[in-house]
């Protein structure tokens, strides 16, 4: 049976908006007899603490969770490895865009189709 999973970014206090989503993620999973599983993703710009920080609030509100925290930073192995999978087959389509690039894209005039 496949679970239900939170995926908090601790790069300051839990927005209101993630503690709806985590208690829904939550009542989903535990009512429908799947475990609930956190996944912190502390690749980028994570603030010193604030993980713990996190943890204290979901506890706080009665969230709990099955089995340990999943961290993202302790999985890089498994994303390399599906890069040199997706390299051998020939599907990966690399990009050398910085951040900026990418974030300045979203506010490109952009054409519409057949014009």
């Amino acid at each position: 049976m496949t679970a239900g999973r939170f995926a908090p970014s601790p790069t300051g206090e839990l927005h209101v908006g993630n503690l709806r989503t985590a208690i829904l993620a939550w009542l989903f999973a535990r009512s429908t007899g799947r475990r609930f599983l956190l996944r912190v993703e502390d690749l980028d710009r994570v603030r010193a603490g604030m993980e713990a920080v996190q943890l204290g609030e979901l506890t706080a509100v009665g969230l709990s969770w099955d089995g340990g925290i999943t961290r993202q930073s302790e999985r890089q192995s498994h994303y390399d490895d599906a890069v040199s999978r997706l390299r051998a087959d020939g599907r990966l389509f690399e990009c050398y865009c910085t951040r900026r690039d990418i974030a300045e894209a979203a506010s490109a005039p952009h054409v519409l189709s057949g014009h």
